[in-house]
C-alpha cells in the first residue's frame, strides 16, 4: 500500500512562524500578532485544537471568541523535542537536528533521548542543536527574555538547547506560571515571556484524552488563562503538538521472529513514530519492502531518501540531521503505535495518548491571540 502523507495548505500558519510572530510585534510590525508593549507565548504541551474544541465546556476561557481558522500546525515527528525546538528557532526538525524522541548517535553507537537524556547520555546541546533561539535573537535585539516553568527543568540539557538566551524562572502551578509570566511582561517593557504548561500532556500520557484527570488539568489550565494579560501585553496560546489515545488492541508489537526485526540493529523515535536502524550489512531496499509489506494497513513506511524528499523534516536537511534519521521511517496509520517486544524495559506499552505521527489530531495546534494580539490579521 502507498504510503498516505497528509499535507498542509500553503496558506496554514504553522509553528515554526511563532518566533518570527513574536518577534515582529515586538519591533512594532503588524501581521498574525499586532504590535505589543510586551509578549507572552504560553504553551500548552499536548493540548491539540481538536480536543480543545471537543471539550470545549471545559475549557470557557480558552475557547471564547476562538473560531477554526484560530489553529497552526505541528511540525514532524508530531513530538516535544522536534516541535518545542522548532517553535523556538523558527526552523524545521531537518534544520535544528532534533528529529525524533529518540534518535541514534552514530558516534557511541547508542541511541539517545533528545527530551530527557542529555546529560545521561552524553550529548552536547550547542553541537547537537546549533540554531539560535528565540530569545537569543531577542536579547541581541535589546528585548529581555523570560522562561517561566517547572523548576526541575531549570538545567536541564533540553532547556540549554531550545530556551537559552532566556532568564529561567520556576513557578510551581499552571496559575503561579501564567501569573509570573504576566507580571514579567508588565514589569517589562519590550519583554517576551515563555510559559511552559506540561499538565495536559503528562495527564493525556497516562489516563488518556477524554479521561477525568485529562479534563481536570484542562480545566486547571482554562482557569490559569482566565485572568486578563495585563494593559499592551500580548498574549498567544498554543502547543506542541496533540494527541490521541491509543488502545491495547491497537498495539503493534514486534516479537522474536517478526521478519521486521531481521537485520534491525536499533529502533528508535517513539511507538507512533518509529526510526529504524539497520545493521551495516543489512539491505535497506529489502528492509523497507519487508516492512511494507509486514505492516500494510498498520503504517506507512518511507525509507530515508523519501522521507527527506518527501519534505516532512522540511526543505532543509543538515548532513547530521540526515545522519540521525533512521533507515527506514515508521509512521503509524490511525490510532496504532509499534513497540519492541523483545526489549528490556515495557513501559511504553502502558501509555494511553500519545503523539508522533500525523493524523490531524496530533498536528493541529490553538493559535489563540490574548491581550494586545486580538487586532492582529
Amino acid at each position: 500500500m502507498s504510503p498516505i502523507l497528509p499535507t498542509v495548505p500553503a496558506s496554514a500558519r504553522h509553528i515554526r512562524g511563532v518566533a518570527g510572530d513574536l518577534l515582529a510585534s515586538l519591533a512594532g510590525e503588524s501581521g498574525a500578532l499586532a504590535p505589543a508593549r510586551s509578549a507572552v507565548v504560553v504553551v500548552v504541551d499536548g493540548l491539540g485544537a481538536i480536543q480543545l474544541r471537543g471539550h470545549a465546556g471545559h475549557a470557557r476561557h480558552l475557547t471564547a471568541g476562538v473560531g477554526r481558522k484560530d489553529v497552526a500546525y505541528s511540525v514532524f515527528p508530531t513530538t516535544t523535542g522536534a516541535a518545542l525546538t522548532s517553535m523556538l528557532t523558527g526552523v524545521d526538525p531537518g534544520s535544528h537536528g532534533l528529529v525524533g524522541y529518540s534518535v541514534l548517535d552514530r558516534e557511541q553507537d547508542r541511541l539517545v533521548n533528545l527530551l530527557s537524556g542529555w546529560e545521561s547520555d552524553g550529548i552536547d546541546p550547542l553541537v547537537w542543536q546549533p540554531r539560535p533561539t528565540v530569545f537569543e535573537t531577542a536579547v541581541a535585539t535589546g528585548h529581555p527574555a523570560y522562561a517561566i516553568g517547572v523548576a526541575a527543568y531549570a538545567h536541564s540539557g533540553f532547556t540549554r538547547a531550545t530556551l537559552r538566551g532566556a532568564e529561567f524562572v520556576a513557578a510551581k502551578s499552571p496559575a503561579e506560571r501564567v501569573a509570573v509570566a504576566y507580571q514579567l511582561a508588565a514589569d517589562h517593557a519590550g519583554a517576551l515571556v515563555y510559559c511552559y504548561l506540561p499538565e495536559i500532556d503528562k495527564a493525556g500520557h497516562r489516563h488518556g484524552v477524554d479521561s477525568p484527570e485529562w479534563i481536570v488539568a484542562l480545566e486547571d489550565v482554562d482557569q490559569a488563562l482566565s485572568v486578563a494579560p495585563p494593559k499592551d501585553v500580548g498574549v498567544l496560546i498554543t502547543a506542541d503538538h496533540g494527541m490521541v489515545d491509543v488502545p491495547t488492541f491497537r498495539h503493534v508489537v514486534l516479537e522474536t521472529g517478526d521478519v521486521r526485526l531481521d537485520g534491525v540493529r536499533h529502533l528508535g523515535g517513539e511507538p507512533r513514530m518509529l526510526h529504524v536502524y539497520l545493521e551495516p550489512d543489512a539491505d535497506p531496499a529489502a528492509a523497507l519492502d519487508v516492512w511494507r509489506r509486514a505492516s500494510d494497513g498498520e503504517g506507512d513506511v518511507l525509507s530515508r531518501a523519501e522521507v527527506i524528499e518527501a519534505g516532512l523534516y522540511g526543505s532543509e536537511v543538515t548532513a547530521d540531521a540526515a545522519d540521525r534519521i533512521g533507515d527506514l521511517v515508521v509512521i503509524s496509520r490511525g490510532n496504532r503505535a509499534f513497540y519492541d517486544g523483545t526489549a528490556a524495559d515495557q513501559r511504553s506499552r502502558g501509555m494511553i495518548g500519545q503523539h508522533g505521527a500525523l493524523t490531524p489530531e496530533e498536528r493541529i495546534v490553538p493559535y489563540i491571540r490574548r491581550g494586545a494580539f486580538i487586532t492582529g490579521g
